[in-house]
């Protein structure tokens, strides 16, 4: 059975608009059958001019690391979100230093990040970006005890709509930890706070946890990642 072109339009924006998670080329593919598969280039076409096609209206289509999806333009977000009956995600400054450099460093281990800051990084905050699936171990440092490597994940890339890494914004262009808020439209808190993690069951051992963080929350971050780089680096390969 063939298809015209308004209904591949029709069914791939369908698709997007349903899957309520990004969808890769293949899995777009797998909604065909056999007698009425279009190829991967004509889906490129057809997911442009649907973008086209959104460029006067609230949505768009949006490229990220696991494929594409259909979602609220940026400066609409003021507006959607008032919809959400849950207080906006928080996030302690102690959680973005430690993952700016789990972005910036990775593979590192959690020695070499409490190496950098200079302080003590709470269980609470490797468990908070593991449960939001932001970091993963990617592997184990070849010293004694093995401590476990952390990267980054595809779903951390889904999350701040980046395709891949290479889009972050280069290490001597971040300011300070308040360019990663403007950067990433997020709520930060003093440490010592608790963010309101709405995925995050155990609120009260977090607060617990990072009432003991302290530090210089004024520092710029790449000053701090920066002064200590070159031990870092040395660690990692010791």
């Amino acid at each position: 059975m063939s298809m015209n072109h308004q209904q591949l339009k029709n069914i791939i924006e369908a698709t997007l608009l349903t899957a309520g998670r990004p969808l890769s080329i293949d899995q777009l593919l797998t909604v065909f059958g056999d007698d009425e598969m279009p190829s991967k280039d004509d889906i490129r076409k057809i997911l442009n001019e649907i973008d086209e096609d959104f460029s006067d209206r609230g949505v768009q289509i949006k490229q990220v690391s696991s494929g594409y999806r259909i979602q609220v333009k940026q400066e609409l977000a003021p507006w959607i979100s008032r919809l959400s009956e849950e207080r906006p995600v928080r996030y302690s400054r102690a959680l973005l230093e430690t993952l700016a450099l789990i972005v910036y460093r990775q593979p590192i281990t959690r020695a070499e990040i409490e190496d950098v800051r200079g302080v003590a990084v709470s269980t609470s905050i490797i468990r908070t970006m593991i449960d939001r699936n932001w970091i993963k171990v990617v592997g184990h440092r070849e010293v004694p005890g093995k401590p476990a490597l952390y990267g980054t994940t595809r779903q951390f890339l889904d999350y701040f709509n980046l395709k891949s890494l290479s889009e972050l914004p280069p290490l001597a262009d971040i300011r300070s930890i308040d360019d990663i808020q403007r950067d990433f439209n997020l709520d930060i808190i003093d440490d010592g706070e608790v963010g309101e993690d709405v995925d995050h069951e155990k609120i009260s051992r977090m607060e617990s946890e990072l009432e003991d963080i302290t530090g210089d929350d004024e520092q710029d971050i790449t000053e701090i990642i920066k002064e200590k780089s070159d031990k870092s680096i040395s660690a990692s390969t010791a």
